[in-house]
Formats: structure tokens, sequence, C-alpha cells
């Protein structure tokens, strides 16, 4: 499995791309293969701030109900509307279509902070 190393990650599998001022977040593909089927995620509504290294959602698979972080504080600006009807996109396409929320992001430096790909692949035994 690759790691893109476009982003950056959490221990807990989450990534982080960031464009400008607004990252992209959603879960690794390891992570979305460890929980097998996802069958729901939930996610804030657009206008919620984030606090860095608290929870944003859950995602619910047939295994089990995991939640999810971000790395980075800011206000949710867009999440993904495709999840609602076909969470398996987190399955399928964990780092393109299955992203899941962008979040316009108060400290950039918050991201250099986070793990890179390769340090991130150490992590999961890659």
């Amino acid at each position: 499995m690759a790691i893109p190393s476009d982003r950056k990650y959490l221990a807990s599998h989450e990534w982080h791309k960031l464009d400008g001022d607004v990252c992209t977040i959603g879960i690794t593909d390891f992570a979305a293969k460890e929980l097998n089927d996802i069958t729901y995620v939930a996610l804030p509504s657009v206008g919620k701030e984030l606090t860095a290294g608290k929870p944003f959602g859950e995602v619910e698979s047939v295994k089990a109900t995991s939640d999810m972080y971000t790395g980075v504080s800011g206000t949710v600006i867009e999440v993904n509307p495709k999840l609602a009807d076909a969470p398996e996109l987190v399955n399928s396409d964990a780092f393109g279509q299955g992203w899941m929320l962008k979040v316009r992001v108060k400290d950039l430096a918050a991201v250099e902070k986070l793990l890179s790909a390769a340090d991130y692949e150490k992590q999961i035994g890659q």
C-alpha cells in the first residue's frame, strides 16, 4: 500500500492535505482496511470550529465505531456530501473520493508538526 507523500498524518490514522490555508482530512487506507466494511460516517456541520487533537466525527463499520481526530484547529468549510449515501468510498478510495472534510486552518505551522509519510509508514510497519 502506497502512502501518499503529499500529505501529513496522525498516529490515529488520519491524513491531512494542505492547499493554501485549507486542509482536506480523511482516514488512511490502512485504517479503512482495518475497519473493514464502513457503513456510516458521522461528520461535523459546516461552520463548526475544530480543535487540534480532538475528535471531529466517527466512522462506523461492521467491526467497530471509531472516533476520527484532527491535527489542526480551524473552521469546517466543506464536508464530503458523497459519504452520506456512499460511506464505502472510504474503503475503496480513502486517499481520494473518500475524503471527509475541509478545514480553514488557523495555524499553518500545526500541519508541519504532523507525521510525514515516511514516519507514518514506520508506525504501521510498512
